[in-house]
């Protein structure tokens, strides 16, 4: 008996994605077959697409393709409608910003503005770390938190051996052993080792978690940064079709402060937990206090870097004027203080997928090297003898783009289209009618807290914001705050998803190399996670209401 018990909880460890797949739907069932309304039917999809999400049990970008199966079955929505939640303007810029990330990464650029920075900040622990934090903060902003990170994290492990092989600091605390030790008990220790990972120093951890806490407060800088907030482009402009949108200059004037804010008090908190800041006599500031000759050998190791790059190619400088064209682009379309480039061309709406793909498409046609000026020339070697590449080739692309997040963002587009014409949403803000009756202000800080505390569950911020987004659309409309009121915020809040390796990729990305143990990053992921959200909290209703006036209630919400 208790052998076939085994067996069975055995087969239920192995097989649990399998049976979850399976029995999750049929346990949903109850929610619309006893009042088989669309809105419940709307609402049987999303639960079953938000444990779908949660549990992984199928791949995200998977889970996200649901809705174009379910909704028109389930008579919600037409296939047309669930299609083109796939290919919204949101989605087109996303690709937009993703390919134009991809260019910097495929020419160089980003690591080799990295290495300049960094060596331009300093190079002693605190200012090193400062400057780690600070490129990854501003490279978070155009590119994905996950390229960012994965980015520097090969810097951060180089400069930090290098520096342990001249003798300064330590990669990994080393064990201590008793005097006397006999050579056998020392290559039994050994052997544990392999097997228990090495613990990192602190100093290690400051530098590697630093890394991850600054792509994901870097990510919310720029509407481009991060899923989440092209998620809640897609859904408020979906939501909200009268709106004048989510618009690049206003984000970046609102996010920008907070970023900051958010990062240097979060750099300050680990410096103080992790470097002995602010305690010169305890044993972490002793530690660090090596003089001059740590700093001389990462200047070194960064300037070796720098002349392994070589001088900066035409390549680089072509994607760099044209990365800068995208964002000039992307900040005056609409700049409010003057006539933006679009309204000047036409009377026609230009979003910012327009000005992306402006982008996109001169990478594809301007060479990589300027090697057709010598077509003519009279000496035949330096004539080209076959036309060079473009800046990016659509190769590059198709290797690098990450089309499930295409997907997902899709997937939770169609969920809140479906919520909006069934009436989910409306019903479930009903039922939260109570809620929404508080204190504007109180309303916000629960479900940013809410939003925090599931994040750090899930492997993807982009799906709790996909579920939770449609919802408090809703709830402003109930107790008659401007949306943006609520859900930037929220938006926001998916990000902060500091305490634990499977918050989001960032995180996992930034333990793994030094073998940060869980319970050290949530001891200093609290902290990063009040930091941000106190910030969000003291700044934001203040700064927001200069952008949208949060004391009126907008007629086009009605």
């Amino acid at each position: 008996m208790a052998s076939a018990g085994w067996l069975i909880l055995n087969a239920i460890r192995i097989y649990w994605k399998t049976i979850f797949i399976i029995l999750y739907p049929l346990a949903l069932l109850p929610v619309f077959l006893f009042d088989n309304v669309a809105a419940l039917r709307c609402l049987y999809v999303v639960l079953l697409m938000a444990g779908y999400w949660v549990s992984e049990a199928l791949p995200l970008p998977v889970t996200s393709l649901i809705p174009m199966v379910l909704f028109p079955l389930m008579g919600v929505l037409d296939s047309d409608k669930v299609s083109l939640c796939y290919l919204k303007e949101t989605n087109m810029m996303f690709v937009g910003g993703l390919i134009i990330a991809i260019a910097l990464e495929h020419c160089n650029l980003h690591r080799r503005v990295a290495l300049y920075v960094i060596k331009l900040v300093g190079c002693s622990p605190r200012k090193l770390n400062l400057g780690l934090v600070t490129v990854t903060m501003l490279v978070s902003m155009w590119i994905s938190n996950t390229a960012a990170t994965a980015m520097m994290i090969p810097i951060i492990e180089a400069t930090l051996i290098e520096l342990e092989e001249q003798g300064i600091g330590q990669m990994f605390e080393t064990p201590s052993f008793l005097d006397g030790a006999s050579s056998e008990k020392m290559r039994s220790a050994d052997e544990e080792d392999e097997e228990d990972p090495k613990r990192p120093t602190k100093e290690t951890m400051c530098y590697f978690v630093s890394t991850a806490y600054a792509a994901c407060i870097g990510g919310n800088g720029c509407i481009i940064g991060s899923g989440t907030n092209l998620t809640f482009k897609g859904i408020y402009e979906t939501r909200f079709d009268n709106s004048p949108g989510v618009e690049f200059a206003k984000w970046l004037f609102v996010n920008v402060p907070m970023m900051l804010i958010m990062m240097y008090l979060t750099v300050i908190w680990l410096q103080f937990w992790y470097m002995g800041l602010f305690r010169p006599k305890s044993a972490d500031a002793k530690r660090l206090n090596v003089g001059k000759q740590n700093e001389t050998v990462a200047r070194k190791l960064i300037g070796r870097k720098l002349t392994e790059m070589g001088p900066m190619s035409f390549h680089e400088t072509a994607v760099g004027c044209l990365f800068v064209l995208s964002v000039l682009l992307w900040f005056f379309r609409k700049p409010q203080f003057i006539v933006g480039w679009a309204e000047l061309i036409t009377q026609h709406k230009v979003k910012d997928a327009t000005a992306a793909l402006i982008v996109v498409l001169l990478l594809f046609v301007i060479p990589s090297s300027p090697d057709f000026i010598y077509m003519f020339s009279k000496d035949e070697e330096k004539r080209p003898k076959a036309a060079s590449h473009a800046l990016l080739t659509w190769k590059v692309v198709q290797q690098k783009l990450p089309w499930g997040l295409i997907f997902l963002l899709g997937g939770g587009f169609a969920l809140a289209e479906a919520s909006k014409v069934s009436g989910m949403s409306q019903l479930i803000a009903d039922h939260l009618h109570g809620f929404a009756m508080l204190p504007r202000f109180w309303v916000m800080v629960i479900s940013c807290l809410f939003a925090t505390f599931i994040t750090q569950f899930t492997g993807s911020n982009v799906a709790v914001a996909n579920v939770f987004l449609p919802v408090l659309a809703e709830m402003c409309l109930v107790a008659k705050i401007h949306p943006m009121y609520l859900m930037m915020p929220a938006t926001l809040s998916c990000s902060f998803s500091y305490c634990l390796p499977i918050s989001t990729p960032p995180m996992a990305i930034a333990a793994a190399p030094c073998n940060m143990r869980s319970t050290e990053m949530a001891k200093a992921g609290l902290g990063v996670a009040i930091i941000s959200l106190a910030t969000l909290f003291a700044v934001f209703p203040f700064l927001g209401s200069y952008i949208w006036n949060f004391d009126t209630f907008p007629e086009w919400a009605n």
